[in-house]
């Protein structure tokens, strides 16, 4: 559990109105002290969040929220914060008590409902308030899956029981069976499949390590049962020349991808390491469509470059000066360039023309996925380093070949 990345975590999210027993909850399932609780309102302030193995699931991670109904003025802003981080859930668990539906549950409801989110509802304090049949039966017109309990009270076994038995139910299917980062572009028939990893190590790759994307694509090579061998670009053709017979498949790291592509073969397939996490984590159809937006940039246009994770820029960091850089030569030198990382993805897009967003290693597939669904709702394009780095160096055509689907979106809409 500790070793998974938080990326590949089931994201479950505990919601409701305040004092519904939430935290409680929380500490009923995990089994421990997880979250301060009291009768008083507005005890959770910031969202908690607890990892746990979760058989038969697998790793999992909690996120107990604040209540929606606090309308004091700090309670404000932790309602938003609630709501923005319930669009990168996977799960919600919507916490209930007293036969009480209002307003807030129902914007709750439209919330899951406009990001697919699938609904558990778990009926609290039943000990002190059971809850009437018409309450139940309204639950279950949104979600087959209505839990009763008492979360200070209930035997934890048949709760747990109970509570998993839901999650199977509705899990969303990556997780239960996580797709292949590239293991349906190993040739079946080819018992002794090779893949050539171009890795340069410069400046922005960590001490000691491989970066999350390559670790993730050399570990599905091998589930796959491929042979893999990793270089650097300076000994890449080399090594060419040593084979016998192709390589079945050439990833390189994006800033190399105009070298990769030169050297390598026409036919041998060759992509990057984003352009895998652009369909492993994302939509690459719609990411590709969103690459085709570069040839038309001017001066009059705003790109936001939107990483995932947060780190210090180093003198060439490949977000805030490579790829300004790149687009500053390729599309025009007067185009506003806004940088975001982290959790501060901005809550208006509608003025940016492009977003550029990094492969999301350190984000799961729905957190990504809502990403994208924000920039749909601001009628604004998105695509991701790999494939944007790619166009940016007319190398696209090329890159994308292994993704017959995202190369004619690119070309239609590009």
């Amino acid at each position: 559990m500790q070793n998974t990345p938080r990326s590949l975590l089931l994201r479950i999210g505990i919601c409701g109105r305040t004092n519904t027993g939430k935290s409680s909850l929380l500490n009923l399932i995990t089994n421990q002290k997880t979250s301060i609780t009291s009768d008083i309102p507005g005890t959770t302030t910031d969202i908690v969040t607890k990892r746990m193995e979760l058989h038969p699931i697998g790793p999992v991670t909690f996120l107990d929220t604040a209540g929606v109904d606090d309308l004091s003025s700090l309670g404000k802003e932790r309602v938003i914060r609630t709501m923005k981080r319930l669009g990168t859930i996977d799960i919600a668990v919507i916490v209930l008590t007293n036969n009480v539906w209002s307003e807030f549950e129902d914007a709750l409801v439209a919330h899951c409902r406009q990001y697919k989110i699938p609904i558990v509802f778990v009926v609290n304090k039943v000990d002190l308030v059971r809850p009437s049949q018409q309450y139940l039966s309204r639950c279950k017109t949104i979600s087959d899956h209505v839990i009763c309990c008492s979360a200070t009270e209930h035997k934890r076994d048949e709760f747990l029981f109970e509570f998993k038995q839901s999650l199977i139910a509705i899990c969303p299917e990556q997780f239960l069976n996580t797709p292949p980062l590239l293991g349906d572009l190993i040739p079946q028939e080819n018992e002794y499949a090779l893949i050539v990893c171009i890795v340069p190590i410069d400046l922005g790759a960590p001490k000691g390590r491989l970066i999350l994307p390559e670790v993730h694509a050399i570990r599905d090579a091998l589930d796959n049962n491929a042979s893999v061998v990793v270089v650097k670009e300076n000994s890449y053709v080399h090594f060419l020349t040593t084979l016998k017979s192709p390589p079945d498949l050439v990833v390189c790291d994006s800033q190399v991808v105009d070298f990769m592509v030169r050297t390598t073969p026409k036919e041998i397939p060759c992509t990057t390491f984003s352009i895998l996490f652009s369909r492993f984590k994302g939509d690459i159809v719609e990411l590709a469509k969103g690459a085709g937006v570069l040839r038309t940039l001017g001066p009059s246009d705003s790109v936001l470059i939107a990483e995932a994770c947060t780190h210090h820029p180093t003198s060439d960091d490949i977000g805030r000066v490579k790829i300004p850089r790149w687009i500053a030569q390729h599309c025009d030198k007067n185009i506003s360039i806004t940088h975001c990382s982290g959790g501060d993805y901005p809550d208006d897009l509608a003025k940016y023309s492009l977003i550029i967003h990094c492969g999301g290693c350190t984000l799961n597939r729905r957190e990504m996925l809502w990403r994208m669904h924000q920039a749909k709702d601001y009628q604004v394009p998105i695509t991701n380093y790999g494939i944007a780095i790619s166009a940016l160096h007319n190398v696209v055509e090329r890159t994308l070949e292994p993704f017959p689907h995202a190369l004619e979106a690119f070309r239609t809409f590009g």
